[in-house]
């Protein structure tokens, strides 16, 4: 039996040092026939009408990939039976659909249309009678590069530091900024380099723990779907012969180095834009905040994380930055019971997976033994994303653990998925961050084992981001008939740089 778990193992190991490119083969227009041969004829000449009002037909504004299941939530009182859908360029009736009982059965007024099986490229409305039409969409294979795209480059949009040219940035363009010395809030009679990074919030502030974790989700995008990751989203770096992404990550990590202190190895919190109105922003005085621990610790997870993904594009970077690393470490392990922190346990877990240290090895193993530990995989942030480093390791593993860590990331997976199929809208949370947050598990669970439910899960998910909600909100784009900026927040995805990385993390999944 040991043998077998030992083989099972090594096979799951072997799938994720490869890149896990042991998908199954993508299955294109796959589709069950829904459409229904309907009697009766809706109502004549119909023509399209942007609703006035929030619609009862709740659909992705942005549309739907070709040969996808496609979805439509219908909310309301008397809802009928018969759904039709309409070329928008055209106004003819292209499909009829019947409408099914959601799968929430505290959802009484909402039902789902399926019309997995209109495959035509081309832009549609769906019609009912008593509620009206909906938004319009779109139907295209390609559907994801633009967004893709776009989401992507809004790292490269807030960069810090560096010329933005008309090239790239377009009407965003402007000449370098917060290039100055920068003061110590502690100390101001000292002086430090920090230009660069990425300005995460309108007041131009560049946080360390906050772009460590926006730059770890990045990287799991690529580690998790590397094919996905292009060469093309139009940077400067554009056509290096190295991904985007990782062009862009690297970019935020030569600012993190600049606020690690020489001298002790610690790294300060944060650069933050002094507010005075009589000044420019973008040219505004600096001042950098005291060294923490959390800034510390979240540094060294970085840094040992990327130093093990760019070792093949710049082996001299890379040990670098795993230098870094290390010292930061070490600064916690000074400062911290580093077997009593999660974050420590998730740092331990990333260099070990890029040294093979016996001293990070014996970190992991006292986690293991925790009583708690599977509540807190299933709880922790920072224990969950080192169990799963710890079981994508090349290193000499604990063939038990690697197996008890593969059950405890199943089960988080089949519950989200439970919760996603009961759900009236299809997906496992309606708050965004725990949305995004779950969608990275089953993306994770997906590179291991690749299950075409899982995919589909995924894009329900990014269905609902995008206008199929209850709100009828597209929370992605701000090009469709309703967005984020018609809102009171006024505040979508993409302006979220944290919620963005896990944005395109999902999106690698299911962009073609």
């Amino acid at each position: 039996m040991k043998k077998q778990i030992a083989l099972f193992m090594a096979l799951i190991m072997g799938a994720f040092a490869c890149g896990c490119g042991q998908k199954a083969p993508a299955i294109e227009n796959v589709v069950k026939t829904e459409q229904v041969d309907i009697q009766s004829t809706p109502a004549p000449n119909i023509v399209y009408d942007v609703p006035a009002e929030i619609p009862s037909a709740l659909v992705d504004q942005n549309g739907y990939r070709t040969g996808a299941e496609k979805a439509v939530v219908f909310k309301g009182e008397n809802l009928p039976d018969v759904f039709y859908i309409y070329n928008l360029d055209t106004d003819d009736l292209e499909y009829t659909g019947q409408m099914r009982g959601s799968g929430s059965s505290s959802e009484e007024n909402v039902k789902i249309g399926y019309f997995s099986d209109l495959i035509t490229d081309g832009n549609y409305y769906i019609y009912t009678d008593i509620i009206g039409s909906s938004f319009s969409f779109r139907i295209q294979n390609d559907l994801y590069d633009d967004i893709w795209n776009k989401a992507c480059k809004t790292y490269y949009m807030n960069r810090c530091g560096t010329n933005l040219s008309e090239e790239f940035a377009g009407s965003d363009a402007h000449l370098a900024c917060h290039t100055a010395e920068a003061h110590l809030q502690e100390d101001p009679s000292k002086a430090m380099d920090v230009s660069g990074g990425w300005h995460l919030n309108s007041q131009a502030d560049r946080d360390v723990v906050q772009g460590c974790k926006i730059a770890q989700n990045l990287l799991l995008a690529y580690e998790m779907n590397p094919k996905a990751v292009t060469d093309d989203t139009g940077i400067p770096e554009s056509g290096n012969g190295i991904p985007d992404l990782l062009d862009e990550v690297k970019y935020e990590i030569e600012w993190l180095m600049k606020m690690q202190d020489e001298r002790t190895g610690g790294v300060y919190g944060s650069a933050l834009t002094v507010r005075d109105e009589s000044k420019d922003l973008m040219q505004a005085e600096v001042e950098v905040t005291p060294i923490t621990m959390e800034a510390t610790i979240c540094f060294a997870t970085l840094l040992a994380d990327f130093s093990y993904q760019y070792q093949s594009f710049d082996s001299d970077f890379a040990t670098a930055c795993l230098k870094c690393a290390d010292k930061a470490y070490s600064v916690f392990v000074s400062n911290e019971n580093v077997k009593e922190s999660s974050a420590g346990f998730h740092a331990a877990a990333q260099l070990y997976r890029a040294t093979g240290a016996s001293s990070y090895e014996q970190v992991l193993t006292s986690y293991f033994g925790r009583s708690d530990f599977d509540s807190l995989f299933k709880e922790d942030e920072e224990v969950f994303l080192g169990g799963v480093t710890y079981i994508s390791t090349s290193q000499k593993v604990n063939v038990d653990v690697c197996d008890r860590i593969m059950k405890l990331l199943m089960k988080k997976a089949s519950a989200i998925a439970s919760a996603s199929k009961n759900s009236a809208y299809l997906v496992s949370d309606e708050e965004h961050s725990a949305l995004l947050d779950d969608m990275r598990t089953i993306t994770i669970t997906d590179h291991i084992i690749y299950n075409y439910e899982y995919t589909t899960i995924i894009e329900n998910h990014a269905h609902y981001l995008m206008g199929r909600n209850p709100e009828a909100v597209n929370y992605i784009t701000d090009d469709t008939e309703r967005t984020y900026l018609d809102t009171d927040a006024g505040m979508g995805i993409m302006n979220q740089p944290l919620l963005n990385a896990k944005f395109i993390f999902m999106l690698s999944v299911i962009k073609e």
